[in-house]
């Protein structure tokens, strides 16, 4: 099957030069051999070579071509669940582990970026978490009180404080984590694999992997020209896993979510929309998310169609609409760019990590926080990988689950979007 086109969007039409990813067209061996170039797997590949370890890196498409290089932006702290549920559920030494990873995920992201020196619009402004209604106002408060608790440095606002920091009175509330941010994920993703390359590593796009068997302790990758024969595996191929790993595919589900953006704003309208630059996301069944970008850009996200658009930007008008509610000054406003992707949803809402042999390692399902958890994870999986199941790593290490009726997804997730929305308008 021949690489996929770069999607058209935002990023595509504004991102620096793809660093050069030829096919792989000859055999060749490697210590670790990587399945998939999205953050997940250009970490892993950059934190392995800093290691002087021989990694090569094979990539059906390119590098960043999947939700890794045309998501909303965001650089988000934490996970699904409030930090006393992690600990509940994993106890306090994993929970403990889980929750300083996940939440540190922003810092360690912003620290690499800035380490390797990529230009990709990066800005640590925060996080905002709104709540839509009393009843998300209310669980807001209850995560504050333990992100103060847990000693982290956010701050609850109330209806006039979400009101200043938005430029809109639609929040009753609002969570604000200085930790977060935003930058241009084309850009990161291209950044990201040509410091993995010039740190030694090999990555080859174009390169999908037809057939992966172990034998005598080996690993042979087949792509459509080339074997690699590696000695350890990581697979990191996330909503667009294949069936090449049994039962891998059914255990997530690959849910679409949708961008906008306008044209650069007038300065006068930026300035009273997101003025401290924050990136948002609403508390909700069905999220919306935004942020203005560094040309203000503002780049408004959520739930669309279950299916690629392929150029209609129709069915998203209901997010310019919705914007238009929160800014009026928006009326009149060309929206330049329309597009959508796959992300992976997972049916805890938990990232899935799999180890399957002491030298196979499979790791996906950021559940739409990918962008500072898969960056964290890359360096976690490198070194559990060298270390094998002595290296600590902070995430429960479990089966592969295949999901009953898996092949109902878009119906299930076509009737969940309906049933979010109707239970977020009652405010239930």
């Amino acid at each position: 099957m021949p690489a996929s086109p770069l999607q058209t969007s935002l990023y595509s039409d504004t991102a620096r030069p793809a660093p050069s990813t030829p096919p792989l067209d000859t055999d060749r061996t490697a210590s670790v051999a990587i399945i998939g170039a999205g953050f997940a797997g250009l970490s892993a590949a950059l934190h392995l070579a800093e290691m002087g370890v021989d990694v090569c890196v094979l990539e059906a498409n390119e590098p960043g071509c999947g939700a890794s290089g045309r998501n909303g932006g965001q650089v988000n702290p934490g996970l699904k669940f409030n930090p006393n549920e992690v600990l509940g559920q994993f106890g306090r030494d994993l929970g403990q582990r889980m929750i300083d990873m996940a939440w540190g995920a922003p810092d360690f992201t912003f620290d690499l970026i800035s380490r390797l020196g990529i230009d990709c619009e990066a800005r640590q402004n925060g996080t905002l978490r709104a709540a839509t209604n009393t009843r998300t106002a209310r669980a807001i408060d209850v995560t504050a009180n333990q992100c103060a608790r847990h000693g982290m440095p956010t701050r609850l606002l109330d209806a006039s404080e979400t009101a200043l920091a938005t430029g809109t009175d639609r929040y009753p509330a609002a969570l604000f984590d200085p930790r977060g941010g935003d930058l241009h994920p084309l850009n990161y993703a291209r950044g990201l694999a040509a410091a993995a390359q010039n740190a030694g590593a090999s990555i080859h796009g174009d390169s999908r992997v037809a057939s992966a068997r172990r034998q005598s302790g080996k690993w042979f990758l087949t792509t459509d020209k080339a074997t690699v024969t590696a000695d350890k595996l990581l697979v990191v191929t996330n909503a667009y896993t294949g069936g090449l790993w049994p039962g891998l595919r059914k255990s997530l589900v690959p849910v679409y979510s949708s961008i906008v953006a306008t044209e650069p704003l007038p300065d006068d309208l930026a300035a009273r929309i997101l003025p401290q630059r924050p990136v948002l996301y609403e508390s909700g069944h069905i999220t919306v998310y935004y942020r203005l970008d560094k040309q203000n850009r503002l780049l408004m996200g959520g739930r669309g169609p279950q299916r690629a658009l392929s150029g209609q930007t129709g069915p998203l008008d209901y997010l310019k609409r919705y914007a238009e509610s929160l800014w009026p000054g928006l009326a009149g406003i060309h929206w330049t760019h329309a597009w959508n992707g796959q992300l992976a949803m997972t049916p805890d809402h938990l990232p899935h990590l799999h180890e399957p042999a002491e030298d196979t390692l499979i790791y996906l399902g950021c559940n739409g926080r990918g962008v500072a958890l898969a960056t964290a994870m890359g360096k976690q999986l490198a070194q559990r990988l060298l270390g094998g199941q002595s290296a600590r790593i902070d995430l429960p290490v479990t089966g592969i689950k295949p999901m009953r009726f898996h092949a109902f997804w878009p119906i299930g997730v076509h009737s969940a979007m309906i049933w979010g929305r109707m239970k977020d308008r009652l405010g239930i």
